[in-house]
């Protein structure tokens, strides 16, 4: 008879961190409950205990910046919503819940983007984040846009816990 346990778990394992986290959020970016969004998905590095998330993400044709490149915005969205992944990521290691009305954990206090060369926008580019600072009021997260083994855009994003007033 098969272990379904085992099962269920390589199920789990095989979806993104958005898919199981938080399926239905409608973010333009990496929400997969909008269609007509990005839906960047993250994956946890390794045994995913501390070591990052990374995230494949193909640029659209719409996505062009007027040069042929991909456009400034979709690179602060992809880097913004891939930081939430490990974010949110952090959270449920630690047992932070989404505290009492509040959809999610944290949001994004600041994003501090900074574009270091064009990126392809008939490519896909790979994209990594770690969390460098952890506890519950605040998180921060290293986050880098790459192609062809080169940073293309890296961004610093500030989280702070979602506490929704009454």
């Amino acid at each position: 008879m098969p272990d379904t346990d085992v099962a269920a778990d390589a199920d789990t394992a095989a979806l993104s961190i958005q898919e199981r986290l938080y399926p239905n959020l409608p973010c333009f970016g990496c929400g997969q409950g909008n269609p007509k969004g990005l839906q960047l998905k993250s994956y946890p590095v390794g045994d995913g205990a501390g070591e990052g998330v990374v995230a494949a993400f193909m640029p659209w044709p719409e996505h062009d910046n007027g040069l042929g490149y991909l456009n400034g915005g979709i690179i602060g969205t992809v880097l913004d919503c891939h930081s939430a992944a490990a974010v949110m990521l952090e959270a449920q290691r630690r047992g932070w819940p989404p505290l009492p009305g509040a959809d999610l954990s944290y949001v994004t206090a600041g994003l501090d983007v900074r574009y270091l060369r064009p990126a392809p926008l008939h490519d896909q580019v790979e994209i990594f984040g770690t969390v460098i600072e952890s506890d519950e009021p605040q998180m921060r997260v290293e986050v880098e846009l790459r192609f062809d083994g080169k940073v293309r855009a890296q961004a610093t994003a500030v989280w702070k816990r979602w506490r929704p007033r009454p």
